[in-house]
């Protein structure tokens, strides 16, 4: 009874904050950290623990399949070597910086290394559910930053658990093996499962067994790289960049539309469960407390988020401004951007998941069977700067405001010219089409006519979809050749289709617009095949 009891309340919690947050304007995961801590309360739900395993091996995968399957990989390259630094040097300075703060607070140097590591990186899953106010440039940036960076903390974790517990010793060498077999490893095991899982799907025809395979790929991704010790945070990141390319092509609109709305559900559901029960977690910290007193322990935690903040805002304006010293090309005075847009994204460094969980898989013990020092300390620490950092949400939105950066229209026109460019393609290639088909020429002068038509009315705006709207008597005659018309309108979608394609695979729209024209095209495909079917 306590598992369900535990399950329709962390539902409940989602739920309300939810509405409470759309209708007061709060962004929801702030208020569902407070609800799990409110739920700490009651005293049957005080035993509930966050088991990490649970963290790391079924809502991490998942959420951050979803998020690598949503992100601009034209994004992430115009920006890679910034992405490239603040997943390194970032996370390794700011794990150093912590390790400082916490051992002036008197934890020895190896637990302070463990809950530097732990609190190094950004959660991907944090920046998606709460910045959502954010210009959608410094989203893409923040995204590809949390979801790379992960690596980078955990190996740095790692050596300081096994070291600080007696496994190992500590040496350049052996940290910078470790440092390849993650990143490698990941990337290899990704990439061996993404190409095997986009194979398998070409095979399925059905849309059910095609996203239960869909299901499965990022688990087997980040099974694949534990099993070579490797990091299975980038095996499960660099498979869903590369079916976020291959999934238009291998896919079914049947399947995308079912998947769409599988994953928005389901990583909504797991988002904000462990936001809850993230707060929830706090409460036990709390009580489990005892090296620290409580007034030393937030001390402890406002300065490790005083120093996270501030190395973070160091990054943004020093090593950015080094760089500009050190590179003078016109490639990089074309990156550039403003001191408000460097502050927005300095704000923006929320933790989450996986600080959690590394905090949770601390050894109790050390090699020799003793205690391991101040793990209590680790644990409340990492979830009360969880907590205190998400604050930051509130200042968000009026920081915004205030950087009053340009607006940014990139995804609009990209959009209409994508929607013109394959409605012109469609309309060029629509007589070779139609004398493959064996249109009735009725049908094809009637298809050319209102492409035409939608191609006029697209000069003003982008079309909402891509219906067509006809006369009655137009209307009339198309019921004599309803299943013509329909196969050819489904052969023009196709066409369409490629067209977008390729001018996403040519750097001239973004991958979002793809997604979004592409889920137009699906929904009026699914609809001509199933009235193709009652016929």
């Amino acid at each position: 009874m306590l598992a369900l009891t535990v399950i329709v309340v962390i539902g409940a919690c989602v739920l309300a904050s939810g509405i409470v947050g759309n209708r007061l304007g709060i962004a929801p995961p702030v208020l569902m950290l407070a609800a799990g801590v409110l739920v700490g309360f009651v005293p049957r739900l005080r035993s509930v623990n966050l088991p990490p395993d649970t963290v790391l091996l079924v809502f991490l995968p998942a959420l951050l399949y979803w998020e690598s399957l949503n992100a601009s990989l034209r994004a992430i390259r115009r920006s890679l070597r910034g992405v490239v630094l603040m997943s390194t040097v970032l996370v390794i300075f700011s794990a150093a910086m912590v390790a400082v703060v916490a051992h002036a607070f008197g934890l020895p140097w190896g637990p302070a290394w463990i809950l530097g590591g732990a609190l190094a990186p950004t959660d991907a899953t944090a920046v998606a559910a709460l910045g959502r106010v954010l210009p959608r440039r410094a989203m893409n940036l923040l995204q590809a930053e949390s979801l790379i960076n992960d690596g980078t903390a955990l190996v740095v974790y790692g050596v300081a658990v096994s070291v600080t517990i007696g496994a190992e010793h500590f040496s350049t060498v052996h940290v910078g093996l470790l440092f390849a077999r993650s990143y490698i490893g990941g990337a290899a095991a990704g990439i061996a499962v993404a190409f095997l899982g986009a194979k398998v799907r070409k095979r399925l025809e059905d849309p059910l067994l095609e996203n239960v395979a869909v299901l499965l790929i990022p688990f087997s991704a980040f099974l694949l790289a534990e099993a070579i010790q490797a990091s299975g945070v980038l095996a499960v990141v660099a498979c869903g960049l590369i079916m976020s390319q291959l999934g238009p092509r291998v896919g079914t609109p049947a399947v995308r539309l079912l998947s769409q709305g599988f994953w928005t559900l389901g990583t909504y559901l797991l988002n904000g469960a462990l936001f809850v029960l993230v707060g929830l977690q706090s409460q036990s910290a709390v009580r489990n407390l005892t090296s620290f007193d409580l007034a030393r322990a937030l001390s402890a935690v406002a300065a490790v988020c005083g120093v996270l903040i501030g190395v973070r805002f160091v990054f943004q304006f020093a090593v950015i401004y080094l760089i500009r010293a050190l590179d003078r090309r016109a490639s990089q005075q074309a990156r550039r951007v403003s001191h408000g847009f460097r502050v927005i994204t300095g704000l923006a460094g929320f933790r989450g998941a996986v600080s959690l969980a590394a905090a949770l898989a601390v050894p109790n013990t050390l090699h020799n069977g003793q205690p391991l020092p101040d793990r209590d300390v680790i644990v409340f620490v990492t979830a009360g700067v969880i907590a205190a950092l998400m604050l930051q949400a509130f200042a968000l939105p009026p920081v915004v405001r205030w950087a009053d950066l340009p607006e940014d229209t990139v995804i609009e026109s990209e959009s209409r010219m994508a929607n013109r460019t394959a409605a012109e393609e469609a309309l060029e290639a629509m007589p070779a089409i139609a004398a493959t088909l064996g249109t009735a020429p009725e049908i094809t002068d009637m298809a050319r006519r209102e492409y035409e038509k939608r191609l006029h009315v697209s000069q003003a705006g982008d079309p909402d979809d891509d219906s067509v709207d006809m006369d009655d008597d137009a209307a009339e005659r198309l019921r004599e050749f309803d299943s013509q018309y329909r196969e050819l309108r489904l052969a023009l979608l196709g066409n369409k289709r490629s067209t977008l394609l390729r001018l996403r695979d040519e750097h001239r729209i973004d991958d979002a617009v793809l997604r979004q024209i592409q889920a137009r095209l699906d929904w009026e495909e699914v609809r001509l095949t199933r009235a193709q079917l009652i016929d």
